[in-house]
């Protein structure tokens, strides 16, 4: 008899962790969740050598990403569209861009990010701010906001569509 009453509270103890760990849990965030439907402009760049980058005209550099996985961009005098996708949490990878091909003024970032832009692996929302890292610790572009755009959620249900 006394086997029993010691049985009854490990029993009782194995049926609480295994009914905690029935609950449902929050899923991890997603860049399709944080992404699709927002529009952002240019901030700065970051380098790996701490030199900082800034554009003359924020509008003049922007990346709006669609829900169904496409995205256009604006790079100085050129415009784009293209594709992304994630492949897990913080994770981001920019397709090809059709991009115009206007000469753009000296001065200008738009040689930069078209040759970083196939390098850009991750991404980091804080303060309302988008960061996206180049891979090999190459560098990070901060974006903001468009103003009247949809802030970024990582409770909007979407699907990434579409090959990169």
């Amino acid at each position: 008899m006394k086997s029993i009453w010691v049985t009854l509270p490990s029993l009782a103890a194995l049926l609480l962790v295994f009914a905690c760990s029935a609950r449902e849990q929050t899923p991890p965030r997603n860049a399709a969740a944080d992404l699709g439907g927002t529009s952002w402009q240019l901030v700065k760049f970051q380098g790996s050598d701490d030199k900082t980058l800034t554009p003359d005209d924020k509008a003049k550099y922007t990346i709006q990403f669609s829900t169904d996985g496409g995205l256009t961009a604006r790079i100085d005098c050129n415009r784009g569209r293209g594709a992304w996708k994630s492949s897990g949490a913080s994770q981001l990878q920019l397709g090809p861009l059709a991009l115009t091909r206007a000469q753009c003024p000296p001065g200008s970032l738009h040689d930069q990010i078209v040759k970083h832009w196939e390098f850009i692996r991750s991404y980091v929302l804080k303060d309302n701010h988008l960061f996206l890292s180049l891979m090999a610790d190459g560098g990070i572009y901060e974006f903001e906001p468009i103003s009247g755009s949809k802030p970024a959620s990582p409770n909007s249900p979407v699907t990434i569509k579409g090959p990169v």
